[in-house]
């Protein structure tokens, strides 16, 4: 079984698995994706993408034709298929939790017909 990722580092590969993002831009898609309720700091997401880079699951790649030229150019972001390939498993593992929770029927709305 694969070790389970942290939750900032799903939701950061989450981000990246729709598009190539600078920083910025993944913290606001890291906020809508959780309806508010992870925000990352730029310690914690610039930390997360150092750690995430190393382990070969995402990688730097030039700016696109939208981002500012140099200097202050913003480094953008892109999964790897090893990132893919461990996005993949964390969401496999969660949906045999999920499978779980709906087997002892745990997502039924409290008080409903059973």
């Amino acid at each position: 079984m694969s070790e389970m990722l942290k939750a900032h580092w799903f939701q950061i590969l989450l981000a990246l698995s729709g598009a190539d993002m600078h920083g910025s831009a993944i913290m606001e898609e890291v906020l809508e994706q959780t309806d508010g309720a992870m925000g990352l700091w730029p310690a914690t997401l610039y930390g997360s993408l150092r750690d995430l880079e190393e382990r070969g699951w995402i990688r730097e790649v030039p700016p696109g034709p939208d981002d500012p030229p140099e200097p202050g150019r913003r480094r953008v972001h892109a999964l790897t298929l090893r990132g893919r390939e461990a996005l993949r498993a964390e969401l496999v593992r969660m949906r045999r939790m999920l499978d779980v929770a709906r087997g002892r029927d745990l997502l039924a709305e409290p008080g409903s017909a059973q």
